[in-house]
């Protein structure tokens, strides 16, 4: 019981080390591409590598872990993990070469199961009323890791080499591994429950290809043989996963859970926030950084396009912490719709004024306050939508729709600003296209927000259906909100 009690005061604390030092570790390397490139004696194609790799065993491993994490136990589990994501990046750090760095950056990338791993923990040791501001406060975590880590790049690359930078998430997740082993406490595992391997092994199969096209597509060419090759590949591997998705007793995605309305609303909305992300990650630095003589750029160096982050990732952090008191009293329903709103609102201010700096500052914070606010009302939104046996699968399939969302935004701005070059430089219709794509992407969410489940009237968390009205259980069954994931009711 002692050991619960300290749980739950020090769990933010661990989710902070253990997220912080995950995002850190994903967006990290991007400030570092030219010098490991240089270093590496490698082509621009291969040192983008150093992200993709991560990227793509992130999204493998996330749901795979999600669901490990509910059978197990997300104790052992998330022990093994950190352990799994610091050899990763001591190994990328320490390498000699590119293929021993890349082997390094896929084992990190197991890291990314601490979204999942720890959103079961608060989960287990929170009261209902307390859970939602945990979350929040999680989701932040990632916009916040990217901002810092483009604002720390430039000193760090100038007074200790370009490598000081992959050694900087090891700082956090070391002190997470060890504040896990002592704080988690131990939950029972499920004996009878087994892994779906084979699922499991088709679902990466439909992501390494998928997103491999998704990622090389510019480098390789959209109609290349490969892109065209890998997308066909996925798509058949889908079609056969879902197949045995829909026939084993146990499945790693639940499909009947994924059809909940609570469920699929937010992870349709994860995907467009997850590019209104990266679309703004690829649109402001380029456009801070563009000569002043385009006319409309700001000639600015990478410090100042850094700095500009600052403020959004902030502004983010924030509204994450905010978002759980507001869930508490007007449902995550309304925070979603709030998020949309700000988001939208912020990629169209930039989108129509655009020519001094203290226009993007406010565009940049208001886009971060909305994403903090969307982030965390999705992530709220699942928790309180399954039950408590699935929030691992769950939150972690949601995690990985982010990351399919954000290689969306990274790779169609990247595509929207290239297309409207001229002599060598975007033009500025590129960037006015490319935050207005964003702002309706986020009109997809205001959407999508309208159709998510309204908050229960009475009791719990928050986290109901509707007012009062029953839904189904993961099993398929007829529940009421008091039974579906520990979302308590009178």
């Amino acid at each position: 019981m002692r050991q619960r009690n300290s749980a739950r005061g020090l769990v933010p604390l661990l989710a902070f080390l253990g997220v912080m030092a995950y995002s850190l570790a994903m967006a990290v390397v991007t400030p570092a591409l030219p010098l490991l490139q240089q270093d590496m004696r490698t082509s621009a194609a291969g040192a983008a590598w150093a992200l993709t790799a991560m990227t793509l065993s992130a999204a493998v491993a996330t749901p795979v872990v999600g669901r490990l994490g509910d059978l197990y136990g997300p104790r052992r589990v998330l022990l093994v993990v950190l352990a799994v994501a610091t050899a990763g990046m001591v190994t990328a750090a320490a390498a000699p070469n590119l293929p021993v760095m890349l082997a390094g950056r896929a084992l990190a990338g197991v890291g990314g199961g601490v979204f999942p791993l720890a959103y079961t923990i608060v989960r287990e040791v929170f009261p209902p009323e307390r859970t939602a501001p945990a979350v929040g406060l999680m989701s932040s975590m990632l916009g916040l890791g990217g901002a810092l880590s483009w604002c720390v790049a430039g000193p760090v690359i100038d007074l200790a080499g370009w490598r000081w930078l992959l050694w900087m998430p090891v700082l956090g997740l070391v002190p997470g591994l060890v504040a896990a082993w002592w704080i988690v406490p131990e939950s029972a595992p499920r004996p009878a429950a087994r892994v779906d391997w084979w699922g499991a092994a088709l679902f990466a199969g439909v992501l390494v290809a998928a997103l491999t096209a998704l990622t090389q597509g510019m480098d390789w060419g959209w109609t290349s043989p490969g892109v065209i090759g890998l997308s066909v590949l996925a798509a058949v591997l889908l079609a056969v996963w879902l197949r045995v998705e829909s026939r084993v007793a146990e499945p790693l995605v639940d499909l009947r859970l994924m059809r909940r309305r609570g469920v699929w609303t937010a992870n349709a909305a994860s995907v467009l926030a997850g590019y209104a992300l990266m679309a703004g990650g690829v649109l402001f630095p380029l456009l801070v950084q563009l000569p002043a003589s385009t006319g409309f750029g700001f000639g600015g160096t990478a410090t100042q396009a850094a700095m500009l982050q600052l403020p959004a990732g902030a502004a983010m952090t924030v509204a994450g912490m905010a978002a759980g008191t507001l869930h508490r009293r007007v449902g995550s329903r309304a925070v979603l719709l709030a998020g949309a709103v700000l988001t939208g609102g912020g990629y169209g201010f930039v989108a129509l004024w655009h020519d001094a700096m203290w226009q993007l500052y406010a565009g940049g914070v208001a886009r971060g306050a909305g994403l903090g606010l969307a982030y965390a009302a999705v992530a709220n939104l699942v928790v309180a939508a399954v039950a408590h046996e699935r929030t691992g699968v769950a939150t972690g399939v949601n995690t990985l729709l982010r990351t399919v969302g954000a290689s969306l935004g990274t790779q169609v701005s990247a595509v929207i600003v290239a297309a409207s070059a001229v002599h060598g430089h975007p033009a500025e219709r590129g960037f006015v296209t490319g935050f207005a794509a964003a702002g309706g992407a986020m009109a997809g969410v205001l959407a999508l927000a309208l159709l998510a489940p309204r908050r229960p009237r009475s009791g719990g968390d928050g986290g109901g259906d509707g007012p009062g009205d029953r839904r189904e259980a993961a099993d398929g069954g007829p529940v009421t909100a008091s039974r579906a994931g520990g979302a308590a009711g009178p």
